[in-house]
């Protein structure tokens, strides 16, 4: 994108893409986040307009964090954008509850912190709604239904932000971050400003009476605005047989429902894109159209909830409200045009028969057979399939069935097909350390399975070191193993602070994970992952010392970063047929399971596929028949 299109060039733009550039447009100063899917775009987008525009990019160490650096610059008077996925609101909620209380400062600065939801979970652990979060934190809410209307409400949020002295949340989902469409650019101007704060003033959430008070009083106002948006539109007539409120994904859903049963002449549409402070008045005015409603949305009964609310308010209780509570709508999961035509059909009466649950699996059955199947796995040559490959071993023979604590990464696929199943308790980011805290207190009530924590080394950063001080200060007993690929692998090779780089590739100060151990007091082991035999002995080592807290690196670059920065293999690597055991063996694709090592049916033994192989030449170290040879490149 350039920064001086002018007014009338379009460019085709994801959702993330388009969010970023109306902050760009909107004047921003400062943009910082973590990345998290499906979130990771906006912070990137922005990257390469640091320098022309002077705007301060960062990749945060957390959601937190991020939050916080924002607001401060909104404090100094500046425009601020903070960007993560629905998981890390929940990290940053602790420091916006208090932000909300204090708002930025009356220094005429602006903060927008924009969440990027998972519905049906795609790329997360759950599809929280953070809808609720915003109603928790008193912070207003916008909910963008198109990628245009995301640009449009994303400059908007601003302007509410700088006029009403408070952070404004706007809310994208996994649909609308990665869809692509064309979006018309206006000129990047940063808005001209010095930045400064006033030293004479205190800005605290303290004194919280007074605060809550005002803070009330600033969302009653901001609700008359709402009232009046034209971002929240009614379409159909005057009085129709029944009404659809719905908002974000629903609003495209439901108008491909109603054109689709050819119904918009008696059912109207009423779409919300301020979502808090809700807009009472407004949608009571819609209720007195007609008595049948149906709430279309996604995950949770937000919108249902809120309209339920207006209508016991508004004295109108005789009204007919259908949703997710009457099961017209199911309560998980993203909102489909099927879904809706189900629900309006059964509501008035009409014959539809959606697709059966059964039709993707006989689409599937039908599928051809040239297709292959592409589960979730490692990478050819990723150090995780080593490291696990290496913990599985050493495990078996220390013989005590040791408990393997995990959290949010790349080697979360250790739990999927492709991987070993080792890891037994997978929470949020940092988990890992923290349940391996507790278990590690457990032996005075006898609990004796060695506990083993796995993070990477960017959750290391964000989230466990809080942990691993509290299992050192509390005597815990347990071996964290942090898996350092040097990126922030699984949402796409961000830099950390262990590093050495910034988001803008500039050279930083690189915190090495084992210094910044051993100064908390853990006993440190940096090992190899590719050296798997070494690594197998040194996880037995550590299993057996059985006291303390242990910090095992397993130091190896991503494979795919390596192979960016190096374009060439190390080893190259073939399989003797004649050392191959075939079926009595099949250890290479059954257990270790590289994408890049194959069964061949004809010849009845493993052979390695050469276009996707990196290389890497593990395969080999693990074939008790030495079948398989490797050759180091010159």
């Amino acid at each position: 994108m350039n920064n001086r299109k002018s007014r009338g060039t379009t460019s085709f733009l994801l959702g993330n893409e388009a969010i970023a550039r109306a902050a760009l447009e909107a004047g921003i100063h400062f943009a910082s986040g973590y990345p998290g899917t499906p979130s990771s775009e906006i912070i990137r987008t922005i990257v390469p307009y640091a320098e022309k525009s002077n705007v301060h990019v960062e990749w945060s160490v957390n959601e937190k964090v991020a939050c916080e650096g924002a607001a401060a610059a909104a404090f100094a008077g500046l425009r601020s954008l903070a960007a993560m996925k629905n998981a890390g609101l929940s990290v940053a909620l602790d420091f916006l509850t208090h932000l909300s209380m204090t708002g930025l400062g009356a220094n005429n600065g602006s903060m927008v912190v924009v969440v990027c939801d998972d519905p049906d979970g795609h790329s997360s652990g759950d599809e929280t709604d953070s809808r609720w979060l915003a109603r928790f934190s008193y912070a207003p809410l916008l909910e963008p239904s198109s990628i245009p209307e995301a640009k449009q409400l994303m400059r908007w949020a601003f302007e509410l932000s700088a006029e009403y002295d408070c952070h404004v949340m706007l809310r994208s989902y996994t649909r609308l971050s990665h869809a692509s469409t064309l979006i018309e650019l206006e000129e990047i101007r940063q808005k001209g400003v010095q930045s400064h704060t006033d030293s004479s003033v205190s800005i605290s959430p303290y004194l919280a009476i007074d605060k809550h008070a005002d803070v009330i009083k600033r969302l009653a106002r901001i609700r008359e605005r709402f009232e009046d948006s034209s971002f929240n539109t009614y379409e159909g007539p005057d009085r129709p047989e029944l009404i659809i409120i719905c908002g974000g994904s629903g609003y495209l859903c439901v108008r491909d429902a109603v054109e689709s049963l050819g119904i918009d002449q008696s059912v109207g549409i009423l779409k919300l894109a301020t979502l808090w402070p809700f807009p009472k008045q407004l949608v009571a005015d819609h209720l007195a159209r007609t008595d049948r409603f149906l709430i279309a949305e996604e995950v949770d009964p937000y919108i249902e909830i809120h309209v339920k609310e207006t209508m016991v308010d508004d004295g109108r209780n005789g009204k007919q409200i259908f949703g997710k509570e009457s099961g017209h709508i199911p309560a998980y999961g993203e909102i489909t045009p099927d879904r809706v035509i189900s629900a309006l059909a059964d509501i008035r009466g009409m014959e539809y028969t959606g697709r059966s649950a059964e039709y993707g699996k006989k689409i599937a059955a039908q599928a051809d057979p040239l297709i292959v199947g592409r589960g979730l796995a490692w990478c050819p040559g990723c150090p995780h399939r080593a490291t696990f490959w290496a913990l599985e071993k050493a495990i078996k023979q220390d013989r005590r069935n040791a408990y393997l604590t995990g959290d949010i990464g790349c080697y979360t696929l250790d739990v999927f097909p492709g991987g070993k199943s080792l890891q037994n308790l997978l929470h949020a980011m940092g988990s890992g350390a923290g349940l391996a805290s507790g278990l590690g207190q457990l032996g005075r009530f006898g609990y004796e399975q060695p506990v083993i924590a796995v993070c990477g080394d960017s959750t290391f950063f964000h989230a466990s070191i809080p942990a691993l001080i509290n299992a050192v200060t509390n005597r815990s007993n347990l071996i964290q193993v942090v898996l350092d690929n040097q990126a922030t692998a699984m949402t796409g090779f961000q830099p950390h602070p262990g590093t050495g780089t910034n988001a803008l590739g500039q050279q930083a100060p690189k915190i090495e994970i084992e210094d910044l151990c051993r100064a908390m007091g853990c006993r440190v082991t940096v090992a190899d992952p590719f050296d798997v035999r070494s690594s197998i002995r040194t996880i037995r080592h550590l299993l057996k010392e059985d006291t303390g807290v242990r910090v095992l690196i397993m130091r190896r670059t991503c494979e795919l970063v390596r192979m960016r920065e190096e374009n060439f293999k190390p080893v190259t690597v073939s399989v003797d047929d004649e050392k191959c055991k075939g079926d009595e063996c099949r250890i290479c694709t059954s257990e270790f399971r590289c994408p890049g090592l194959v069964w061949d049916d004809l010849e009845g033994y493993a052979s390695i596929r050469e276009d996707i192989c990196s290389g890497c030449g593990v395969c080999a170290d693990i074939c008790p028949f030495n079948a398989i040879a490797k050759e180091e490149v010159a």
